[in-house]
Order: C-alpha cells, then sequence, then structure tokens
C-alpha cells in the first residue's frame, strides 16, 4: 500500500517482476493512498499493461487502514471497465455467505477474498461455498473440530514465533474459535491465563473430554 504514494515506482516494480519470471503475477491493493487519491480504475489499467494476471482489490485507503466500511463502489468501476480483460477480486468486511453473495452480483467481480473474518473462523470458507452453492448455512462446527483446528494452530505457529509469541497471539483468538459454545467462559478464561503452550494443550484436552458428545 504505501507503493500508492508513488504510482510510477508501483508500476515499475510491477513490470520487473512480470519480466523476471514465467509464473503468473497478481496485485492486491487498495482504492488510494487516501479519499483525495482513490486512483484505482487507472492504477489497475496500468497494471494491466504490463502484464499482471489478476488484481485484487481492498475497498479502502491506505489512510483508512480498517476503519469504517468498505467502498465497493471503485471495485465495482475497476471490474466493469471495459478496458479491463484480466479478472478483479474483491475485498473487504466481507463477514458471511448473504454478503459475500450480494458484493458478487452487486459488482461482478470474479471473486472475493476473505481477510479479517477468517481470524478465528476458519469455517467460514466453508459458510460462504454453502451459501452460494445452495442457500444453506452449514451446522456450526462441533467442539473435537474446534479443538482440533486450534492445536494445528498451536502446532504451525510455534516453529515460527516461539513458545512465548505464540501462547500471546492466539488469545485473542480463542472466541471466534469457541464462538457459541454455551458456557464457555470459565474455559476461555483457563486459556487466557494459562503461561505456557503446553499448558494450553492439556486445557484443550480436558475441553474436548468435558463438551464432545
Amino acid at each position: 500500500a504505501a507503493l500508492l504514494q508513488d504510482i510510477p515506482k508501483m508500476i515499475r516494480m510491477t513490470e520487473a517482476v512480470v519480466k523476471s519470471t514465467r509464473l503468473p503475477v497478481t496485485v492486491k491493493t487498495r482504492l488510494g493512498w487516501d479519499e483525495a487519491h482513490k486512483e484505482i480504475v487507472s492504477i489497475a489499467e496500468r497494471l494491466q499493461d504490463v502484464g499482471i494476471s489478476a488484481i485484487a482489490i481492498h475497498g479502502r485507503t491506505r489512510a483508512q487502514l480498517y476503519g469504517g466500511e468498505a467502498d465497493w463502489t471503485l471495485i465495482g468501476a475497476v471490474k466493469n471497465n471495459p478496458y479491463m480483460k484480466i479478472p478483479v477480486f474483491g475485498n473487504g468486511d466481507i463477514v458471511s455467505g448473504p454478503k459475500a453473495e450480494e458484493m458478487k452480483n452487486r459488482y461482478g467481480v470474479d471473486g472475493i477474498l476473505i481477510g479479517r473474518a477468517a481470524t478465528g473462523n476458519p469455517w467460514i470458507f466453508r459458510e460462504i461455498k454453502s451459501w452460494l452453492a445452495n442457500h444453506t448455512t452449514p451446522p456450526d462446527p462441533p467442539v473435537a473440530e474446534r479443538v482440533a483446528i486450534v492445536r494445528q494452530h498451536l502446532l504451525n505457529s510455534i516453529p515460527y514465533k516461539g513458545d512465548r509469541a505464540t501462547l500471546f497471539e492466539i488469545r485473542k483468538l480463542y472466541s471466534g474459535y469457541f464462538k457459541g459454545i454455551p458456557n464457555f467462559k470459565t474455559w476461555r478464561m483457563k486459556m487466557v491465563t494459562a503461561s505456557s503452550t503446553q499448558e494450553v494443550f492439556e486445557i484443550l484436552n480436558e475441553i474436548e473430554s468435558a463438551l464432545s458428545s
């Protein structure tokens, strides 16, 4: 997103990457640097001209960070620009199957990216696929599946980030992973106050034993 302050540099860098490989090159960016510089329509054209294979657009400016609502109108303007021939993907505030369907139908994008809504809720992809396929929402995942996902998250993270960083990072995700489980607060507090990931693994075993049917 920093390159949105220097569009010519963005184009030069992208062109250099495209020329350096035979693999498809895609770009993900935002609407522009700030409210006064929402230049994504012309940026997308120029990126297509230097050979990218697809573009994904987050419906906020860099200055917005993650505040406010994502503006999909300019994503739609890129997709519906007759000059554009490459796939256009939209991103921003997709939190459910109905929302994904609404944005896809309204703006005609070729696909949708999910970001923060998947944090602590990897099942959102299953939910959206089910909704787009037949307008049904799958049942909530059972406790055993939730526990397995948290275990896998820990096992994947520890080798890269270490025990301590993993322990603190995952604390904010327990509410999402176990959302909808009745009377779960006591278990969540035990995990949040655990002093090591090994202790979290032990608590997960207790949760699975106590709550799985």
